[in-house]
């Protein structure tokens, strides 16, 4: 699993650092999440392959999360493609691209799908054979979810000596992968756990965007493996945080604590600070393994 920061600052963009961006590799699949302005930029620098991006996740309808999302469509059709795209996000957003495409003319040719979330209470948006996908209800000025991204559990691993000792056959290999207890040549029944080793541990990636401190999300990012969490302030602005709807880092970091997660990535700085430092130094005195977002910035989950 490996997480690419195309942006990470707040509303307003700087020279060098764009709004919200993310790309989540995950049992290869390229998932975007959030579209502030530059992405596509960013994707380009990145060298991130734009056809490998099949579905985006859109936190909520503030420009900062979602405005560079029309001008990626439009890239994708005048690349000529044919992949289908799929577009997780608050109702009214399908509604949005939609109006910009149809007055400039500029239908996609290739299948856009929209998947409008309403919901308050967390839910399974997207599954397959290796990955979920849930929301995370956050408390914003707007409907807005955050998403966890979940491996399922993986194979169990051969422990080839003790099978070879138990004289099991090569066609049962398969069964004791997905856990089954099998007989060896002379009919005896052989525990799995006796012959295979667990699976590697399945990893996790919480995105919390835009929220006030909430601790109602605790249970569903619980033990997550690295857990990104918005801290828009610091603590000496922290009496603005009812106001905006926004965190501290020290929030962040008490939010990291409570979920038991591994670690911490602080993002979404609003621009009056110059020293992004002081977002992991105050963040420290919470929790320890604190990392700081940064344009351009790719870290192995």
């Amino acid at each position: 699993m490996k997480l690419n920061i195309l942006g990470c600052n707040s509303a307003t963009p700087k020279i060098n650092s764009y709004p919200t961006a993310q790309v989540l590799e995950i049992k290869n699949h390229m998932f975007l999440i959030d579209c502030g302005e530059g992405t596509q930029v960013q994707l380009r620098k990145m060298k991130i392959k734009f056809n490998r991006i099949k579905h985006i996740f859109i936190s909520h309808l503030h420009g900062d999360h979602y405005f560079g999302l029309v001008g990626l469509i439009s890239t994708f059709r005048l690349l000529t493609r044919e992949t289908e795209l799929h577009i997780y996000a608050p109702k009214g957003l399908k509604e949005v691209i939609t109006l910009q495409m149809k007055l400039s003319q500029s239908w996609t040719n290739f299948p856009l799908y929209f998947h409008e979330l309403t919901s308050k209470t967390s839910e399974l948006i997207y599954e397959d054979e290796q990955v979920e996908v849930h929301t995370i209800p956050l408390d914003h000025r707007v409907y807005t979810n955050g998403f966890l991204f979940k491996e399922k559990p993986g194979e169990r691993k051969l422990d080839m000596n003790a099978i070879l000792n138990e004289d099991i056959d090569v066609a049962y290999y398969r069964k004791l992968k997905q856990g089954g207890d099998v007989p060896d040549n002379d009919g005896n029944l052989i525990k799995n756990d006796s012959v295979t080793k667990p699976p590697t541990p399945a990893k996790s990636y919480a995105f919390c965007s835009d929220t006030k401190y909430s601790e109602q999300i605790l249970p569903i990012i619980d033990k997550a493996t690295l857990l990104y969490h918005e801290s828009t302030f610091l603590e000496k602005h922290k009496h603005l945080c009812d106001q905006t709807k926004h965190s501290t880092a020290i929030q962040a970091a008490t939010i990291a604590k409570k979920a038991e997660v591994n670690t911490l990535l602080l993002g979404h700085y609003s621009t009056r600070y110059f020293d992004l430092n002081e977002f992991k130094e105050e963040a420290k005195t919470v929790f320890d393994n604190v990392l700081l977002a940064k344009d351009g910035k790719v870290i192995e989950i």
